[in-house]
């Protein structure tokens, strides 16, 4: 749990993370882009390993997002190389980490290696109950929407539902994030104050923490400053 000077803070349940900063960072050293998406995953590895410690039951992160096929073909095969390493790893160490993946986003853009990784971990960890790790991939959150809309509307012409039934509730269940609770915490680091089109209905009441550290250089430390900056926070949902 996070520390302070007095106590000992529980975490939130769902903490969502967008890692943001790995460009930059790399440009500071006078290194390719590419070095700064090796130094995010491993800040990922330490992050999620602390989030179990902690007790996280479900932790999301922003990976690559349906804007960041704009960047450099050198770029974006990395940072889909990051990840095919990781998920093999991840499937060679599952018994051992009992972490259970989750996949949010149109995974068809992905090549069919890393689709077929990402369907194996989500296949082969869906007993594990430690912690929920949710990746965004090819992820936008106005996607997700219209995509949860259509489906909607392919069921109503199918005659499964009528309009008017449709709810909040309803609607969540088209979404990709169906069955998980919404984050109670969004960090961003990177000194960046905008929520880049993440998780736009999942976080209609999240405490959102804007930190000054560029992702490679975010660790155990700045989420324990986030988590006890949530704790700050009033959280109403619009009563008094």
């Amino acid at each position: 749990m996070a520390q302070t000077e007095n106590a000992v803070l529980q975490p939130p349940r769902h903490i969502a993370i967008i890692m943001d900063g790995n460009g930059r960072w790399a440009k500071q050293r006078g290194l390719p882009r590419t070095a700064g998406h090796a130094a995010g995953a491993e800040t990922f590895r330490t992050i999620a390993n602390y989030c179990r410690t902690l007790g996280v039951e479900y932790l999301t992160v922003y990976a690559f997002s349906t804007e960041n096929w704009k960047r450099s073909q050198e770029e974006v095969s990395g940072i889909m190389k990051l990840l095919g390493n990781y998920l093999t790893e991840a499937l060679r160490d599952m018994e051992k980490n009992h972490v259970r993946f989750r996949f949010f986003g149109d995974l068809s853009r992905l090549s069919p290696q890393l689709q077929k990784l990402c369907a194996e971990a989500q296949d082969k960890s869906a007993g594990f109950g430690d912690v929920q790790v949710n990746f965004c991939l090819n992820y936008g959150g106005r996607d997700e929407i219209v995509r949860a809309a259509r489906a909607f509307a392919q069921d109503v012409a199918a005659g499964k539902y009528q309009p008017q039934d449709l709810s909040e509730s309803l609607l969540s269940g088209y979404l990709y994030s169906a069955g998980v609770p919404d984050p109670e915490l969004i960090i961003r680091p990177s000194g960046e104050l905008r929520t880049s089109n993440f998780l736009l209905w999942q976080s209609a009441y999240s405490e959102y923490v804007f930190m000054d550290v560029l992702w490679p250089d975010f660790g155990p430390r700045e989420l324990d400053r986030a988590i006890e900056e949530y704790h700050r926070r009033n959280r109403r949902f619009g009563g008094v």
